[in-house]
């Protein structure tokens, strides 16, 4: 009985590992795509900035 009970213990506790690690994955996907998302912006931002400085500098 106590075998059992052993056996069934480590095979929950190799589920909650196993089902757990998948969410670093996800995680390091989302963190890169939040990444790549912010670096789009900057890169629009700065963009407008340049515009912005361009035109201000030809009106005088």
């Amino acid at each position: 009985m106590k075998k059992i009970v052993a056996s069934l213990i480590v095979c929950g506790f190799a589920v909650a590992m196993v089902a757990c690690g998948a969410k670093k994955e996800e995680a390091a996907a989302a963190a890169d795509s939040v990444a790549t998302e912010v670096q789009t912006v900057v890169d629009s931002a700065a963009t407008v900035v340049d515009s912005t400085a361009t035109d201000s500098t030809a009106a005088q």
